[in-house]
């Protein structure tokens, strides 16, 4: 199942892209035996200042064709990471091909194409900068990974 992170904004050079980087490349060497990945970060940017609708135009051109849709939004589901992962199995075991995690801008996320989510996770009641959260979600899903895999990378 191949994971499509399509977020706004631009991420420049930094530790923050560094760290990301990094999840993914480790993400894909551990996910390609379970069958998970490739993953891929896709940028989408409103360089009209738009708003929410007009973010969510561009977000909705940059998902894959019939990918799961899952939100990152402060009113999705928490979950723990071994709950995380599982839900990764299910969706890969399920026959999904292409899962797309969506991350809003500064506004958060348009709420027409939040409605369209197949599910939506939360990092928390707090609200967190969207890069953070990409950083975040790109740590997670390689976390999800080293636990199917029974890597001692995840300890509870």
């Amino acid at each position: 199942m191949r994971i499509h992170i399509c977020a706004v904004g631009r991420l420049r050079s930094g530790s923050e892209k560094t760290l990301i980087d990094d999840y993914i490349t480790r993400f894909d060497r551990t996910g390609r035996a379970l069958g998970l990945g490739p993953a891929r970060v896709v940028e989408v940017e409103d360089k009209k200042n738009a708003g929410m609708g007009a973010e969510a135009a561009l977000l909705r051109k940059a998902l894959p064709k019939g990918a799961l849709l899952c939100t990152l939004d402060e009113r999705g589901k928490l979950l723990t990471s071994p709950e995380f992962s599982q839900k990764l199995a299910g969706w890969r075991d399920g026959g999904r091909q292409d899962l797309a995690f969506v991350i809003g801008g500064a506004d958060g996320i348009d709420p027409g194409l939040r409605a369209e989510a197949d599910f939506s996770i939360s990092f928390g009641k707090m609200v967190w900068p969207h890069m953070m959260v990409r950083l975040m979600l790109t740590e997670q899903i390689y976390r999800a990974a080293t636990i199917l895999a029974g890597s001692p990378y995840h300890r509870s």
